[in-house]
């Protein structure tokens, strides 16, 4: 098992990390820039997306935000209050929040193009009104759907997810951590057919940015399975050791998100059970996997380090960089052969603008709001984790 200490250390309590599933969150957030690149040139035909299933890395980040929060937190409710618990997770995600969608509102009406024809005629004001609400994660309803996509955060679609993973911690700090370990395989079991069902009778299980009902329901049915058994897997399985876990999980990872599209229109079903063979068993696999797994070499340390430093701010500040790249897209009347040099220059704005946010923002807005909201209960033995 390797584990890496994090880079702010501002207190003495702070569990390691494991770096392994670390990078593992950075290959799925760069697969998932990829998968929007490339959802540029599917016309809203799925069928027709090269890397298929990169969607699917949000129920993976899902069972890893369970197995993270229930190594981080489960041995430490004797000492930690839920104001604690709130504040420490707020620090976590929060500030990277603010960038997000301070970045969508930047980048907002450069994006004016056939994909979105109506941005052009949304004033300032509502897009600042949408901005300042985004700032608090609470999803806006239609009145304020200023993109035409029905998203809960039209200045940065991927915040839905986000929005979900605070759900999964308020509940987990209020009731769930209490749970014992059979009530928890039982919601497991539970939430595991609901997953099937849906994506059995969809064919996938896309969905969940918007405060539709069905839309809801989906993202509640994404995250329930995957959260419930990445902390069952924190509780019940102890890692072990595996050699070259980071090649072969990353590996695997990518194939998994990467397999064409099954069964055409005529057999949705199909896809849909590679979909819930993919969030029920491989990703819990992959995890484990990763747990158990060493990093050997400066080198591999350092790309792993790299990885899991990016993976968060890649993915919630990618997005508006690619609604841009698609509205020069749909204004150009780019094919895909001919995007390429400019797609690999959006891959590498937003890597960079990832790694900058982290390094000149993220990493060190965390460490002062550490030490100014949390540095007391650590001295009186509450954790900061």
């Amino acid at each position: 098992m390797n584990k890496l200490n994090n880079l702010y250390q501002g207190f003495s309590d702070t569990k390691s990390h494991y770096i392994i599933l670390d990078a593992l969150r950075g290959v799925a957030a760069i697969v998932v820039v990829l998968f929007h690149i490339l959802e540029t040139f599917t016309h809203g035909d799925n069928h027709l997306q090269i890397i298929n299933h990169g969607y699917l890395a949000v129920d993976f980040f899902f069972v890893l935000s369970g197995f993270v929060i229930g190594y981080a937190y489960d041995d430490r409710w004797g000492k930690m209050t839920l104001g604690n618990f709130f504040k420490r997770r707020l620090i976590r995600l929060h500030p990277m929040i603010i960038v997000g969608m301070l970045t969508g509102a930047v980048a907002f009406y450069f994006q004016d193009s056939i994909f979105f024809p109506e941005i052009h005629k949304v004033p300032v004001w509502k897009m600042l009104v949408v901005m300042l609400i985004g700032f608090t994660l609470l999803p806006v309803g239609p009145s304020f759907d200023i993109r035409g996509w029905h998203e809960m955060h039209p200045l940065n679609g991927p915040a839905w997810s986000l929005f979900f993973e605070y759900v999964a911690n308020i509940f987990y700090a209020l009731f769930i951590r209490k749970f014992s370990n059979k009530l928890l395989a039982f919601l497991v079991f539970i939430s595991g057919i609901a997953l099937v069902h849906l994506s059995v009778t969809q064919g996938d299980i896309i969905g969940g940015w918007s405060v539709e009902p069905q839309q809801l329901r989906i993202g509640f049915t994404r995250l329930l399975y995957p959260f419930f058994a990445g902390l069952l897997l924190s509780r019940a399985v102890k890692p072990g050791k595996i050699k070259n876990a980071f090649l072969c999980c990353s590996v695997l990872l990518v194939v998994v998100l990467s397999v064409p599209r099954l069964g055409g229109t005529e057999r949705v079903w199909l896809n849909g059970l590679y979909v819930a063979l993919s969030v029920i068993v491989v990703f819990p696999l992959i995890v484990y996997m990763g747990a158990s797994g060493n990093i050997r070499g400066k080198f591999a340390l350092t790309v792993s380090k790299f990885l899991g430093d990016i993976s968060y701010p890649i993915y919630i500040t990618h997005y508006p960089v690619i609604y841009v790249f698609m509205a020069w897209v749909s204004k150009n009347n780019i094919s895909l052969r001919a995007s390429l040099p400019m797609s690999l220059i959006v891959l590498f704005a937003t890597v960079l603008l990832a790694y900058a946010s982290f390094r000149l923002y993220d990493a060190p807005i965390r460490k002062w709001l550490t030490k100014k909201f949390l540095s007391q209960a650590i001295h009186k033995g509450g954790s900061a984790n």
